[in-house]
């Protein structure tokens, strides 16, 4: 997902994104731990990939605390 799409979502539609890439973080981590990883960038990837949710999240929230105020 690009970060304008990301703005662009709901807050409800990224918190389902970030529960989608924690699962796949898992799945990567325990493909890693057996040796069954096939790509291993893919993890640095997801990891970005929750980090951009995470921030435009955040950043939602503090829009809406300034306008609180």
């Amino acid at each position: 997902m690009e970060l304008s799409e990301m703005r662009k979502s709901s807050p409800e539609d990224l918190r389902e994104e970030l529960l989608k890439l924690r699962r796949e973080q898992f799945n990567l981590r325990m493909q890693r731990a057996t040796g069954q990883m096939a790509r291993p960038d893919q993890f640095t990837k997801v990891r970005r990939d929750i980090a951009r949710i995470k921030t435009v999240l955040r950043e939602n929230e503090r829009a809406a605390q300034g306008s609180d105020a």
